[in-house]
């Protein structure tokens, strides 16, 4: 149960998979997310620093069983420019899939793919970007499993991915797994946006596969939040107040309803900039006390950092997120060494996939779909 792991960051699906996968080969461009990798992995001499462009498949030992691809997001994301697979970030997909079509010609592609990336993906474009991978996947052999996982299912996090899990011809899904059609939740009426545009090989290839639900507790925020964290501070009263000055009507309505409710209250804050009624935008703060917080990102390109907002009576905290908290909320175990950096450790964090996620997908669907049994999985 061999895997590459492309665009690999802190090593966040590796950890996913488990020790049953002896990771090949592994890559990314960031050295200081490359650093943090070898912080928790050990020295890792499969792990290549570079442009996934300037690589070839010569480095790429042996024949994996699977080629888990997180590609970047940025161009995708629907916080970000919207220039989507012509952009340079998310547009090394192709890189990636110049590979994969080099070892199929060499008699060596992974008998299984596993894209991930953000929900926007599925409508970037008007669903052209999206559409554009299925007929590439489909074009070389492949078929293929779209679906759409909420971490919120295993973590107090509301982060929905796009997961294509990729199937070659000596991987079959359990027939038990393949739907007739799109199933809640895992096939959001968005998927539309690009089966409608493709041809009738690509839909022939797309399948339907409706996994168990997780049966796990995802947990609560409040329990995950630490008095005295190590990384930030708490914010003056002068710097609270400002944050509740951003907040609409709507939003101080929930602040008072915390206060009243009594108890210890955990909210989560993000600033967003909203359309007012004059037509004019402006910056609001928008806090959330259901006890998940809200998708984490990374700190580049202008997006807010999460705030943590703490209600106890009449009395309102807030300071921002800290990294332990925030490696929490993706599932990382407590002995994941952070970079000291705020912003180092968050961008980090912010950009990996959520680790319970990367385990249910591979237990639920990638290994029954390698013919492992059970014992072979524990062994």
């Amino acid at each position: 149960m061999s895997f590459y792991e492309f665009f690999s960051g802190g090593g966040m699906a590796r950890i996913g998979l488990g020790p049953d996968w002896p990771c090949l080969f592994a890559n990314d461009f960031d050295p200081n997310k490359a650093a943090a990798y070898r912080a928790f992995f050990g020295p890792s001499t499969e792990l290549h620093v570079g442009d996934v462009w300037r690589l070839e498949t010569s480095a790429l030992p042996g024949h994996a069983d699977l080629a888990w691809a997180s590609f970047p997001c940025q161009d995708l994301s629907l916080a970000g420019n919207g220039v989507g697979l012509k952009g340079k970030r998310s547009g090394t997909f192709w890189a990636f899939w110049r590979l994969m079509q080099g070892l199929r010609a060499e008699g060596r592609a992974p008998r299984m793919i596993v894209l991930e990336n953000v929900r926007g993906t599925i409508t970037s474009h008007q669903g052209r970007d999206f559409a554009a991978i299925c007929e590439c996947l489909t074009q070389e052999g492949y078929r293929y499993a779209p679906l759409l996982v909420d971490a919120q299912f295993f973590l107090p996090q509301s982060r929905p991915r796009l997961f294509v899990v990729v199937f070659g011809p000596d991987a079959l899904p359990l027939s038990g797994l393949i739907g007739h059609g799109p199933t809640a939740p895992w096939h959001p009426n968005s998927f539309a946006y690009a089966y409608d545009r493709l041809s009738p090989q690509a839909k022939a290839a797309w399948l339907w596969l409706t996994p168990p639900k997780p049966q796990v507790r995802p947990g609560k925020l409040s329990d995950l939040i630490e008095d005295d964290p190590r990384g930030v501070r708490w914010h003056t009263g002068f710097e609270t107040k400002r944050i509740l000055d951003l907040m609409s009507p709507l939003h101080l309505e929930k602040v008072k309803k915390a206060k009243k409710d009594g108890g210890r209250r955990v909210g989560t804050v993000y600033k967003r900039t909203r359309p007012q009624d004059d037509g004019t935008k402006a910056q609001r703060a928008e806090v959330r006390f259901d006890e998940v917080a809200g998708c984490l990102r990374t700190p580049a390109g202008g997006s807010s950092r999460q705030i943590i907002m703490v209600v106890e009576g009449s009395k309102v905290r807030t300071r921002l997120l800290s990294p332990r908290e925030a490696a929490r909320l993706m599932g990382l175990p407590e002995e994941y060494p952070l970079p000291e950096r705020y912003n180092e450790a968050y961008h980090l964090i912010g950009d990996g996939v959520a680790v319970p996620v990367v385990s249910w997908l591979a237990r639920t669907v990638i290994e029954p779909s390698l013919r492992l049994t059970p014992r072979e999985v524990a062994a």
